[in-house]
C-alpha cells in the first residue's frame, strides 16, 4: 500500500454567480483535509467563495484525440444550437 496521499484537484468559485474553475491539484489524506489545504494555497487572498475538491482518481475524460468521434455525432443535430432564438440585450450574457 502507498503512504502517499492521494491527489485531489481544486475548483475554485471566485465571486458569487460565476463557474467553479479548476486552479491546481494538491496531495490529502483526505477531502476535509484537502478543502482546507486548498483554501490555505488557492485563496489567500480571500478570493474565493467556494471550493470544490475532486480526488483525482474519480474524474473520468474524453482524451483531445477521440474529439471527432465523440463529437461528431452532434453535428446533424442543428436544433441544439441556440442560433434559432433570439436574446434580448438586456438578459445579457447567458
Amino acid at each position: 500500500m502507498s503512504k502517499e496521499w492521494p491527489l485531489w484537484e481544486v475548483f475554485i468559485r471566485g465571486t458569487h454567480g460565476m463557474s467553479h474553475r479548476h486552479v491546481g491539484s494538491l496531495h490529502a489524506a483526505d477531502a476535509e483535509h484537502a478543502i482546507r489545504n486548498a483554501r490555505d494555497v488557492y485563496t489567500r487572498r480571500n478570493e474565493g467563495v467556494s471550493i470544490w475538491v475532486v480526488e483525482t482518481s474519480q474524474i473520468a475524460a474524453s482524451s483531445p484525440s477521440e474529439k471527432g468521434p465523440l463529437y461528431d455525432p452532434a453535428r446533424d443535430k442543428a436544433y441544439r444550437h441556440p442560433t434559432f432564438f433570439h436574446i434580448p440585450e438586456e438578459v445579457g450574457k447567458m
